[in-house]
């Protein structure tokens, strides 16, 4: 089952909170930011598909 956007959205925010901790090793830090590029470009997705639905409507 696919994820909401909105858990999608709290799933970056948990990394962005994460990597902002000084405390995370150097490969875990990189492991969780190619995640959260992976999670942004979802969520960008996401949007531009809402707005296009949105446009159309209009």
């Amino acid at each position: 089952m696919e994820k909401s956007f909105e858990e999608l959205l709290r799933d970056l925010e948990k990394i962005v909170k994460d990597l902002e901790n000084k405390e995370l090793p150097l490969e875990e830090s990189i492991k969780k930011y190619k995640a959260g590029l992976e999670l942004s470009n979802k969520l960008t997705a996401a949007l531009t598909s809402a707005k296009e639905l949105v446009i159309k409507e209009v």
